[in-house]
């Protein structure tokens, strides 16, 4: 896939997983050889604020060069220009609750900040999809409505983000970085040019599914979902 860094782009990374490995490993490294790939390209990963009040574990994020997902950061690495991307794990803390192996459970109709930010800095959107990010842990149960499911959403709503309870299970994922969309700057975009932007980036993460999914899912019990 040819990224020209003539432009500032906004990845959407899915599925979130438990931490989001892949995203780490693909974009906060050169685990997977990106610069190399997308030679221009300055990516950005993403995580909450929250995250840079924890000691120690702040640290190891301002060495990977992770910055925070609030809008003002998000614009203010935007407004570097050609070249600057940001690399968003999408679905999020209820995304989280619902990885588990052989499954993709995405939280994304109502995720429409990201798509905004990029029509207002005329950013490219790529989606990017990890097969194997969900195989990585193995969650305790927490269906809805029991208790351990109740605990953690009330965890996530004091909170901002949740703590899934899991084990380990797998190593291996493998990102799948899309086509990249289009659009018009605008500063003030309307919910419809939201909308119908979306629906452009759903169809081609649909697309990266049904061309892989073969191949880098063959364990998995059900197709891609969207579930929110």
């Amino acid at each position: 896939m040819d990224l020209p860094p003539d432009r500032p782009y906004v990845f959407g990374y899915h599925p979130h997983g438990i931490i989001g490995m892949g995203a780490i490993a693909t974009f906060a490294t050169e685990g997977t050889g990106f610069s190399e790939a997308f030679p221009g390209i300055q990516p950005h990963l993403l995580t909450l604020a929250s995250n840079f009040r924890m000691p120690i574990y702040r640290e190891i994020l301002q060495l990977l060069g992770v910055c925070s997902v609030s809008k003002r950061s998000c614009s203010n690495i935007l407004k570097g220009g050609s070249g600057q991307a940001i690399i968003i794990v999408v679905g999020g803390a209820a995304e989280s609750l619902s990885a588990r192996p052989g499954t993709a459970d995405l939280t994304l109709r109502r995720r429409l900040g990201f798509i905004k930010i990029a029509i207002q800095h005329g950013a490219d959107l790529v989606p990017v999809f990890s097969f194997g990010e969900n195989d990585i842990y193995q969650q305790m149960p927490n269906e809805k409505g029991t208790v351990v499911y109740k605990l953690q959403k009330k965890f996530q709503n004091i909170f901002g983000f949740t703590l899934p309870l899991f084990h380990g299970r797998g190593l291996l994922n493998f990102s799948v970085i899309g086509r990249p969309i289009s659009v018009i700057k605008t500063d003030k975009p309307s919910l419809e040019q939201i909308t119908e932007v979306q629906e452009a980036y759903i169809e081609e993460l649909m697309r990266i599914w049904n061309t892989y999914k073969d191949e880098f899912a063959r364990s998995r019990r059900r197709e891609l979902s969207i579930i929110a």
